[in-house]
């Protein structure tokens, strides 16, 4: 079995601190390149989303029709009674 050593802690400790350093300065270099790409991909799915939807609206617009429902003309509007309005005087 192999005791630990001070040297061996200080060891790992550099380790660590080397990977660190070198996971943060990777991140630099390539973070900036990657959000960049999902950015422009996000953006072409958006625009793609817009002008299929322009399209569609488009071509169905392109009729200049329009129709009234005279089914809900004939029909009175239900007013919603709540109670009775009482007008009260004061009695002196």
């Amino acid at each position: 079995m192999q005791t630990a050593s001070f040297s061996g802690f200080l060891e790992t400790i550099c380790y660590i601190l080397a990977f660190y350093y070198i996971i943060k300065f990777l991140a630099r270099l390539f973070l900036p390149i990657m959000v960049k790409k999902v950015v422009e991909k996000a953006a072409g799915n958006f625009q793609q989303q817009y002008q299929s939807q322009y399209n569609t609206n488009s071509k169905s617009s392109g009729q200049d029709e329009i129709i009234y429902d005279t089914a809900q003309q004939t029909k009175p509007r239900e007013t919603k009674k709540v109670g009775e309005y009482v007008d009260y005087e004061e009695l002196d």
